[in-house]
Order: structure tokens, then C-alpha cells, then sequence
């Protein structure tokens, strides 16, 4: 479907040309931001960045005359002539922040006939990739939290099984409430109360074998209102004891997430609905998603 033009786009086709300041254009694109689907943190990283790029090549500098050779100036400014240490997270998320920027300059208003930033490149080896579980990982800690449940503690499955079929992140496990969950076509509603982030709301399936697990668990410890009434750290812990058992170091919220992310890749999930699962916006998803086929290539070269 083609993108349809809101009223603030038709008014900033308008206003912005090839010879608008990159402040101006900035402040635009910042605008544009805070009336879309992107959070409060992406909307003030993303201006921060971009301020960024107004300290190397000058605030006034008209956005039709920035080329590619300045934006890898840029670059290579932030890596070793600012004087400020950039971790590989924040350089890649500046680079994303650049190309989100001339791509709406380019594609989404017009403004300008290229988009400088389509061939710039991540550096290599910016950012480690994320742990995931191997298979036999993934069957050694399921196999330990099983035998918690054996003992009378239905809480580690329960969370670990969650975890591995929705790939939700701890903030979202934790606002968790009963009336979220649907146990006759088991799946789980991940509601938000802000009326901002209402665009990640989402249905997802749960396994067959859900309903008499959670029922097991919400009977062993009464569990009322909120799913999980425990802090964050406590449910680290928990998936703590379960690697322990499992025989490895660690197994947190982030690994899991990205081991759900990644077994849904891999078992060729379309992309846009993967994308929908894991509640993340268009700006967000293009980094998963390198990310995601760099993990499905190193698992298949193993």
C-alpha cells in the first residue's frame, strides 16, 4: 500500500527545500517523530544524534548540499576526532538515527532527489551480536524448569515458557495482568495504558499445553491481579536458578527474547508480522532484522 501523506508531511513538503538549514530540517524531522508511532526515547536520541551531525558539518548547512562522503566524515568524526568516547551501541543507533533522517527527506516528503545516507555502512563489527540459546540449550533449560515443577514450583515454566513463545520484554512480563490471557484459545494480550505506545498493543498465541501449566501456577501462589507481583530483579533471579540447574552461568529476559525472535525467523515467520510480535516500530525492526540474519547465518555455517 503507498504511503499516504499526513497533514503535517504536506506541510513540511512546503516548507522544506533542498536549501533548508540542517537545524530546520532537524527540528522538522524531530516533529514528524513525536507525531508518529516512535517513543519518547527514540524521538530524543534520534534529535540528539542528529544535533550531533549539525556539530561536525554546521548548522546551517543546507541539506541539499550534504553528500555521502560528509555523512562517512561524520562517522568517522565520532569515532576518533570528537574527543568523547562512542560505545559501538550508540554509533550504530546515530547511523540509524542519519539514515532515518535523508530517508524521509528523500522518500517520504521529496525534498531531496537522493538520499545521501543510502549507501553508508555500519562499520564492521560495531556491535556484538545478541546471545541466543542454541537448540540444546533451549531443551536443558526447559528440561531444568520442568523439574522445578515436579518439586512444586510452577512459576519457573511458566515465566521461561512465556518467555521462549512471546519473546516480551521484562517491562512488558511485568505489567502483565490476569485479564490478559485468554485460556481458551490460549494467548496473551500485551495492552499499554499510555495512549502513545497503543500502536504496539498485540495478540499473541500461546502453546496447548498453557492453560493447565498457568492454572497450576496462579493456584500454587494465589496470584490475583498482577501475573508476576514480584520485581524485576526477583524474576532474574528466578531465571537464574533455572540456568544454574541447566548448567550454564546466565539466562536473562534479553536472550530470551532474542532466542524466541530468532526461532521464528529461522522457521521463516514473515517478516512484517515478526516485526508486530515483538512490538518494535519500522525504525527499530531494520536493525533487528540485520541482526536476526546475521544470527540465523551463524547458526546455519555451524
Amino acid at each position: 500500500m503507498a504511503h499516504q501523506p499526513s497533514l503535517f508531511e504536506f506541510k513540511a513538503r512546503s516548507e522544506l527545500t533542498p536549501e533548508t538549514p540542517l537545524a530546520r530540517a532537524r527540528q522538522a524531522f524531530a516533529d514528524h517523530l513525536k507525531g508518529g508511532d516512535y517513543s519518547r526515547h527514540t524521538v530524543y536520541f534520534f534529535t540528539h544524534d542528529l544535533r550531533l551531525l549539525g556539530q561536525c558539518l554546521g548548522e546551517d548547512r543546507p541539506v541539499g548540499t550534504i553528500g555521502l562522503r560528509d555523512l562517512q566524515d561524520f562517522v568517522d568524526w565520532l569515532r576518533h576526532r570528537r574527543g568523547v568516547p562512542c560505545t559501538p551501541k550508540s554509533l550504530r543507533r546515530r547511523i540509524t538515527a542519519v539514515k532515518a533522517f535523508f530517508r524521509w527527506l528523500h522518500e517520504e516528503l521529496g525534498v531531496l532527489p537522493t538520499n545521501p545516507a543510502e549507501a553508508l555502512v555500519y562499520p564492521e563489527a560495531v556491535e556484538p551480536l545478541p546471545e541466543v540459546l542454541t537448540p540444546e540449550q533451549v531443551r536443558a533449560v526447559r528440561e531444568a524448569a520442568e523439574g522445578f515443577r515436579r518439586e512444586g514450583d510452577a512459576r519457573p515454566l511458566t515465566l521461561l515458557t512465556l518467555l521462549l513463545h512471546t519473546g516480551l520484554k521484562k517491562s512488558e512480563v511485568v505489567a502483565l495482568r490476569l485479564e490478559h490471557f485468554d485460556l481458551r484459545e490460549p494467548a496473551v494480550w500485551i495492552r499499554y495504558a499510555h495512549p502513545r505506545y497503543r500502536h504496539k498493543e498485540r495478540r499473541l498465541p500461546l502453546p496447548p499445553e498453557w492453560p493447565e501449566l498457568f492454572r497450576e501456577y496462579l493456584q500454587q501462589y494465589r496470584i490475583e491481579g498482577r501475573v508476576f507481583p514480584w520485581t524485576p530483579r526477583n524474576l532474574e533471579y528466578v531465571l537464574d536458578d533455572v540456568a544454574r540447574r541447566a548448567g550454564m552461568v546466565h539466562l536473562s529476559f534479553e536472550t530470551l527474547r532474542w532466542t524466541c525472535a530468532l526461532q521464528d525467523f529461522i522457521r521463516g515467520m514473515d517478516p512484517e508480522d515478526l516485526r508486530r510480535k515483538l512490538g518494535l516500530s519500522e525504525i527499530q525492526w531494520r536493525d533487528t532484522l540485520r541482526r536476526l540474519q546475521a544470527l540465523a547465518g551463524r547458526f546455519a555455517g555451524s
